[in-house]
């Protein structure tokens, strides 16, 4: 897939959530393999072009990320452009608008999904941007404000005539934050609107499964994941050879889960110190958890993690707490191996999600 000047090995993304995308997690998911961009947390544009510590560190990057994007937000047109040639000089292959934002504190100051409603305005802060610097610009943003409002194809063509090279559309509206199914039908009518720029589908995709359903149904360039990347790093990889092959590849055996998330520890106590690392992976960890099976135990004390060495032996008595669970090769019993993961538009209409996602809680529980 191509976005502007910059050609992906991959048409999978990583999505940006605040809290979660930041370097270790990307570094992660890359070595797991089928990742092509890599988003960083949402910015604000004026923290970065002030410098501060908490924007300079949120767009931190290494050589094995790339290529990453860095998603900026903001309404100041000025400070937009300024952040952009930063994101720029700090490496970035593409800067990212972030148009889709529901949380109120960013669109009460013109941000995130508020975007959506002035298209004209909109489009003015995008060339802005566009002629600011030579690495692509893309746009985020979802459906609309609401049911009412649909205005993402409109908001997409206004994009595409002052030069962003690609859109990322959540298929979900503003009032839905995460709820409700997302809307196929919705990205389908965005994609046609813009036939010459990419664009990437996104929301609910939790399988490779959904990943081709989404490129189907609605001829998207490529897709982004989100969610789906959180509870399971190798989605990327999985898809693409799913893609290619139409086969499975199988899931990863617990000892491979663990190895992944001890990595991912490792990158977080490395980049922002042992005790600040730890206390980030207390909300990581049980996500990994979720396909361990039973982990009850394990789960109640890494929310509680304060060291690396903690980390060790807690691993250590959830391994022996487990085996009460395995058959004689070492395995779950059938009875006690998690559900597998579905994604809710593939869902029969009325059936309760029980394996839904949840939103990560943290800075984004309200998105």
């Amino acid at each position: 897939m191509r976005i502007g000047s910059l050609q992906l090995d991959s048409n999978l993304c990583l999505s940006p959530l605040a809290g979660y995308t930041n370097l270790p997690f990307r570094l992660t998911v890359r070595e797991l393999g089928g990742l092509g961009l890599a988003t960083t947390d949402l910015v604000n544009a004026r923290s970065l072009v002030e410098r501060r510590p908490k924007a300079l560190k949120l767009v931190e990057t290494h050589p094995g990320d790339q290529p990453f994007a860095i998603q900026l937000f903001g309404a100041v047109p000025e400070e937009m452009r300024d952040a952009a040639q930063i994101a720029e000089s700090l490496g970035a292959a593409s800067v990212d608008i972030n148009m889709g934002c529901p949380v109120r504190k960013v669109c009460k100051v013109g941000g995130g999904s508020a975007m959506m409603t002035e298209l004209d305005r909109t489009a003015h802060l995008a060339k802005t941007m566009v002629e600011a610097v030579r690495v692509p610009v893309t746009a985020k943003m979802r459906l609309g404000w609401d049911d009412a409002n649909l205005t993402a194809p409109d908001l997409a063509r206004a994009l595409a005539d002052v030069g962003v090279a690609a859109v990322f559309v959540h298929g979900r509206t503003r009032e839905q934050g995460f709820g409700g199914r997302v809307n196929l039908s919705g990205i389908r009518a965005v994609v046609a609107a813009v036939p010459g720029i990419p664009v990437i589908g996104n929301g609910d995709v939790t399988t490779p499964e959904a990943a081709r359903v989404m490129l189907e149904e609605t001829g998207c360039a490529g897709v982004s994941i989100g969610r789906g990347a959180f509870y399971n790093p190798w989605i990327f990889r999985q898809t693409a050879h799913f893609l290619a092959t139409g086969e499975s590849l199988p899931e990863p055996a617990f000892e491979d889960r663990v190895e992944v998330m001890t990595r991912h520890l490792d990158r977080m106590v490395e980049i922002f110190g042992e005790g600040t690392g730890c206390r980030m992976f207390r909300k990581v960890a049980p996500w990994y958890a979720r396909q361990f099976g039973p982990a009850s135990r394990f789960k109640k004390r890494v929310v509680m993690l304060s060291s690396r060495a903690e980390f060790d032996e807690m691993l250590e008595d959830y391994r022996a707490w487990r085996e009460q669970f395995l058959d004689d090769n070492g395995g779950l019993r059938p009875n006690f191996r998690p559900a597998p993961m579905t994604a809710s538009f593939l869902q029969e209409p009325g059936a309760e999600a029980q394996s839904a996602i949840p939103v990560p809680k943290g800075a984004v529980e309200l998105w």
